[in-house]
Parts: C-alpha cells; structure tokens; sequence
C-alpha cells in the first residue's frame, strides 16, 4: 500500500473509528484544534474530551490535498461527515502525520466549519 493511501485510511478511521483507534494512531501530546466549545486539546486530554471520541457514521472526504517532507506529512481536505440526531457536519481540515519507526502517527488536527451550523429556532 502507498503511503498516500495509508494516510488517507488512517484520516478515514480517525473519523468514524472512535477514541480507542485515535489513541493508538495519535502522536505521544498531539494537538488537536476543534471548534467551539471543545477547542484546543492535546495529549490525553483529546480523549476525555467529547469532539475527540465521537464517532461518525460516515465521512466523505473531498478536496484532497497531500505534502510530504521526510518523515512528515501533511493532508488538507473538506469533510462532510454525518451521525445519527445531527446535521451533516461540513469542514476544512488539516492533520500532520509523523513517520515514528515505520508507523505514521496523527501529530496534529484542525477542523474549521465550512458551513455555519443549522438552528432551528430561527
């Protein structure tokens, strides 16, 4: 498998896999940037938190974008990911992956919406 098809699964599983496949796929004190409320998590604190152990049920991810230097990676990308009693949720997103002893690891995460939440009441 290229390592460009492995770094796109990993980015897939992070998504609908949950908080036990992010810890074993996240690098030792990664960050991750989510949106409000949840913000700026890093380490173990990524797991205690909602947003990082969430699951979705499905993902698509399009505007594919990928840089690699050495033993860093980086993939930008628009997600438009969905669960069961919520909006589709749609974002640009940024991960960096380290190549740590021939694993690549999530150092780092951003999600920014692209689209502004749904509201009901208006």
């Amino acid at each position: 498998m290229s390592f460009e098809t492995t770094l796109w699964d990993l980015e897939q599983r992070f998504w609908t896999e949950g908080a036990d496949f992010a810890r074993r796929a996240s690098a030792k004190d990664a960050i991750f940037v989510f949106p409000y409320p949840a913000g700026i998590l890093q380490g173990d604190m990524l797991f205690r938190e909602s947003a990082g152990a969430q699951r979705w049920r499905t993902v698509k991810i399009s505007q594919r974008s990928l840089a690699r230097h050495g033993a860093i990676a980086v993939l930008a990308y628009h997600a438009s990911a969905e669960r069961a009693g919520s909006p589709l949720y749609e974002a640009l997103c940024v991960s960096t992956y380290l190549l740590d002893d021939d694993h690549w690891l999530r150092l780092s995460h951003q999600q920014t919406p692209a689209a502004p939440p749904s509201n009901p009441a208006v």
